[in-house]
């Protein structure tokens, strides 16, 4: 009698678990997809079990595998949708569509959950949901505006004429110069940064920022690790 009931639990067990992981796996992106298309949205089908995750990986090796072309003639097109394991994400290339997205339907779209590693980086405006996200973001606002923007105007061209006039002395040196822009535009972010909003140069907080560009590399290599209570 015991051992029956026993093998009834496990049933019910198996059953239950076989259930929740068609319905996550399965089920739910399935009705996400349906829903989408009934609205008029264009998009990937679904893949189980990761949805796009493989072509993700296909389509960054092949675009990494050789320059980018200096024509782009590729124009955004209708509103269409992809697939972040069973998440489905949706592209706006709307300015009208994304401005009444975060204005009119903020209690609607939420973040998806981040893993306690991830959840260091994200603080303030970036980590908050629905109604505190749309209070935070009516508090921001101000610093916005394009007359707080007019006065950051001059330290944008300061940051702009230093990065021109280290390039002109590279191309004054040689006849010839090739320069890898990535740093480049790394360094100019963060002095653009430094300037507008501490009031000082990029040099000044180099270290600050390496720290944490550190954090973030840190971050990221512990989210793609398994988390086991209790092991290290």
């Amino acid at each position: 009698m015991e051992l029956s009931l026993l093998y009834i639990g496990f049933a019910i067990l198996v059953v239950s678990w076989g259930i929740r992981f068609l319905n996550k796996f399965w089920f739910r992106p399935k009705r996400l997809e349906h829903a989408l298309r009934t609205q008029g949205l264009d998009g990937t089908p679904y893949r189980f079990p990761f949805g796009d995750a493989k072509q993700f990986v296909e389509l960054s090796k092949a675009a990494r595998a050789k320059p980018i072309p200096l024509s782009h003639d590729i124009v955004p097109r209708k509103i269409s949708f992809t697939w972040y394991g069973q998440e489905p994400i949706v592209i706006l290339n709307d300015p009208e569509s994304v401005r009444y997205l975060l204005t009119k339907q903020h209690n609607v779209v939420l973040k998806p959950k981040s893993d306690d590693a991830a959840k260091i980086l994200e603080t303030g405006l970036v980590a908050h949901q629905g109604e505190k996200w749309n209070k935070h973001r009516r508090i921001i606002n101000p610093a916005f505006h394009l007359e707080k923007l007019k006065l950051m105007l001059p330290a944008f061209s300061t940051c702009c004429n230093e990065l021109i006039s280290k390039w002109d002395k590279l191309i004054d040196s040689k006849e010839f110069s090739e320069l890898d822009v990535l740093p480049e535009f790394k360094f100019f972010t963060g002095d653009v940064i430094s300037r507008t909003a501490f009031g000082s140069s990029f040099e000044e907080g180099r270290r600050i920022f390496e720290l944490q560009q550190e954090l973030v590399l840190l971050v990221v290599e512990a989210s793609m690790n398994s988390y086991i209570p209790f092991y290290k």
